[in-house]
């Protein structure tokens, strides 16, 4: 392949692993490259995505690479997220929250696993309502990032501690979790924004 075609490849698969971004060695692997050559890459990526033109950035964290937004535009951000449009939660948002506060600390592929679906734009919904944070990263390749309840999740549902949280069975399966999700959004569902988001 030529030069710009990947660096094509590369953005798509920064792209498409979101927020977990990718490390070194999975570049390599994916496109059979060495060590040096995914650094110049990504370094001439950086340089790209570094213009004021471009409203996104490339950025080195924890070992791997991750496409983010620029700090410069938080304040649009904030404005997105306020806006009485952007006020509402989906379903799918509402079950990545209650897994989040269930099984916290947890990954973004563990909650996908016991959805079933995606859930990327849930937990990215979340977070920029100050539902769930970073609270970690998984000690191993990929350094994936885990995720737990704010403060603001307590005070959206009048509690004091996530102790307070509704007690799952002893024995705790999918189909558990699933009943004790639908029984704590039926309890705190009105102390909650409403439920009506497209996901």
């Amino acid at each position: 392949m030529k030069s710009h075609e990947i660096k094509a490849v590369i953005e798509g698969l920064l792209f498409v692993s979101g927020e977990e971004g990718l490390d070194i060695k999975q570049v390599m692997d994916v496109l059979q490259l060495d060590r040096k050559s995914v650094k110049f890459y990504m370094a001439e990526l950086m340089e790209t995505y570094s213009s004021d033109a471009r409203g996104i950035q490339l950025v080195e964290v924890a070992g791997g690479y991750q496409l983010t937004t620029k700090p410069e535009h938080a304040s649009f951000f904030k404005r997105l997220v306020q806006a009485p449009s952007s006020t509402t939660l989906s379903q799918a948002s509402l079950e990545a929250l209650a897994i989040v506060a269930y099984r916290q600390p947890i990954s973004r592929l563990e909650i996908e696993d016991i959805r079933g679906v995606k859930s990327e734009r849930p937990i990215r919904t979340l977070a920029a309502k100050g539902l769930i944070k970073e609270v970690g990263r998984v000690d191993t390749t990929g350094r994936a990032i885990l995720y737990g309840t704010t403060k603001d999740f307590l005070e959206q549902f009048g509690l004091r501690s996530i102790e307070e949280l509704p007690p799952l069975p002893d024995a705790v399966t999918e189909e558990d979790v699933e009943e004790e999700v639908d029984l704590f959004f039926s309890k705190f569902q009105e102390q909650m924004i409403p439920t009506n988001e497209v996901e």
